[in-house]
């Protein structure tokens, strides 16, 4: 496969990673209750969007690397940057149960300090035979794959209690015409 259709594999299957992420979350409502919370559920959906921009970028003059290289190091260093809070929040905070995604976190900074090195010197993965467009491809699979890790971990994992529950989506009302407001036919 060439780099061109990787990327747009990437960046496609990426954004559609977000959209299913947010449905997700839709459904566990629970895990937006907490400021803490909301930011390591914001630091999933980023783990999903950043590589999904990057291979937009690479698609764009794949033969002008100023372009991949720049925007690459910039992306990757607000990934690194915005998990390296998440880190520290979470250690701040205790927000029960952490499976080895979650605690080893710290392997998505590792891969976005090699984009941005693979940014400033793409010439540094000839060491291994790769051009650095192809290096920070595998770094970015890596990275998605760890977000789909954190994204199984907060979705089988149950959140501490909130302290504030979110309101029901529609209160029960009593129906007219039935005496105790319940259904039909039912019996307690």
């Amino acid at each position: 496969m060439d780099l061109s259709t990787f990327y747009a594999v990437v960046s496609a299957t990426c954004f559609t990673l977000v959209g299913l992420w947010w449905s997700a979350l839709d459904r566990r409502r629970d895990l937006l209750v907490t400021d803490e919370t909301r930011r390591l559920v914001g630091g999933v959906y980023l783990t999903f969007l950043l590589p999904g921009v990057m291979g937009l970028f690479a698609q764009v003059d794949p033969g002008e690397p100023w372009l991949w290289r720049s925007t690459f190091g910039f992306v990757a260093l607000v990934g690194a940057w915005s998990t390296l809070r998440l880190i520290r929040a979470e250690r701040e905070t205790a927000l029960g149960v952490r499976g080895p995604f979650r605690r080893h976190r710290w392997l998505v900074v590792v891969l976005y300090g090699v984009i941005v090195v693979l940014g400033v010197a793409p010439e540094v993965a000839g060491a291994v035979g790769l051009s650095g467009l192809q290096a920070a491809a595998l770094a970015l699979v890596c990275i998605v794959v760890l977000a789909h890790g954190l994204a199984w971990e907060f979705l089988t994992t149950t959140p501490q209690a909130p302290e504030h529950p979110l309101p029901s989506p529609a209160p029960d009302r009593p129906r007219p015409g039935l005496p105790d407001g319940g259904s039909p036919g039912v019996a307690d």
